[in-house]
């Protein structure tokens, strides 16, 4: 009898703790401990703008595709980790195509931080079109909330970079961090106009998320339309996407999460990284300036990294992967989803998945230069 009183006690002590847990945990915390860990088909988790597509284009395939076989070797990496779907194209055609599990060619998969990219290619385009002077604005101007202080002195170069020196703390792993709250919160306005300066902006990569995000606002700002509207007349649609894209916004009425959150396939999203094969053309048609399209690949070695080196590895929201043919510029996000624009072999190389490797080499983890190499390994 005693253990029953015990137990019942025990049990009426954690529902207690539940229900005030429910009661007045911030909306983020709820969310967090609700859905746990950021997945591939989060839009069904969150509100989303629709970027509707126009006249698809879709890709050629080439005379030998999908003739080359992967590797027993390359085949049992890309399962255990949970590769989704793998595209090579060279030449403007379809070389090669797998999908794995859920994945398939038009399934909506979230490309993470690859978005970053895609908010970089609307700056650009809106210089191109004088909506923004340049690069070495002040982002003051454009956002309010830091007109007022010396947080309006960082330039719109300073936040493409990664070198705002504000205080956005990125760690995935805990659900209390700023990251967590912007990923899962309602109201990112509030959240990423709260953040102090606590370094001198132009000097010192440092990966934030929250820079990206402050970018979207001024694309808004300049544009007069939302990131998701203007993507979609100035890329989604001239692009010829097959399918509409998903853009998750922290509510109804509310901001696209522009540090994460794009939803679409690896046909689609391959089409940008052709465009930076094409120095910012597509199909004859100019889509962003080839100045722009320069300045967002090269490396910014003017800066400096964390152990005070140049910085040989990131330029305006792309990273660059050095390798002995030269720089390969290529768009990463969350758990692995990369895309690769390799100059030397005219060839795009997509990988979505669920999982990415753990084992760093420096400044990046094993798998970005394994997967290079086994899309390689099928245009040899």
């Amino acid at each position: 009898m005693k253990i029953s009183k015990n137990l019942a006690r025990t049990a009426l002590f954690l529902g207690v703790c539940v229900l005030l847990y429910l009661l007045f945990a911030p909306y983020y915390l709820k969310q967090s401990f609700t859905h746990w860990y950021p997945d591939l088909d989060d839009y069904k988790i969150f509100e989303n703008d629709t970027v509707e597509t126009a006249q698809p284009i879709p890709w050629e395939y080439a005379s030998n595709y999908n003739k080359k076989e992967f590797t027993k070797e390359a085949l049992s990496y890309l399962e255990s980790h949970e590769t989704t779907a793998f595209l090579v194209i060279q030449d403007g055609k379809i070389l090669h195509e797998s999908y794995w599990d859920n994945g398939s060619d038009s399934v909506h998969s979230n490309l993470f931080s690859v978005t970053k990219s895609i908010v970089s290619l609307l700056i650009g385009i809106a210089i191109d079109e004088g909506k923004i002077e340049s690069v070495d604005e002040s982002i003051g101007k454009y956002i309010p909330e830091f007109s007022n202080d010396n947080r309006g002195d960082i330039t719109i170069q300073n936040l493409l970079t990664m070198s705002s020196g504000l205080d956005w703390n990125e760690i995935y792993t805990s659900p209390f961090s700023i990251t967590t709250q912007a990923y899962y919160g309602n109201n990112l306005r509030k959240l990423t106009t709260q953040q102090k300066l606590v370094a001198t902006p132009g000097k010192r990569f440092k990966y934030l998320s929250g820079d990206t995000q402050l970018l979207s606002y001024i694309v808004e700002k300049a544009t007069g339309v939302t990131v998701s509207k203007y993507a979609q007349e100035k890329i989604w649609k001239p692009l010829g996407a097959e399918y509409p894209a998903l853009w998750s916004k922290d509510s109804k009425n509310g901001d696209e999460r522009a540090f994460c959150c794009f939803h679409t396939n690896a046909k689609d999203i391959a089409r940008i990284g052709q465009l930076v094969l094409d120095k910012g053309m597509w199909n004859g048609k100019r889509i962003v300036s080839e100045s722009y399209m320069r300045e967002a690949t090269e490396a910014k070695t003017y800066l400096l990294d964390r152990d005070d080196n140049e910085l040989v590895f990131y330029a305006y929201q792309w990273w660059i992967l050095p390798t002995k043919n030269g720089p390969v510029p290529y768009m990463r996000g969350h758990k692995g989803q990369y895309i690769y624009s390799i100059p030397d072999k005219n060839a795009v190389v997509v990988r979505l998945g669920e999982k990415k490797a753990l084992e760093e080499i420096g400044y990046i983890t094993e798998d970005i230069t394994h997967y290079l190499e086994i899309g390689l390994s099928l245009l040899e």
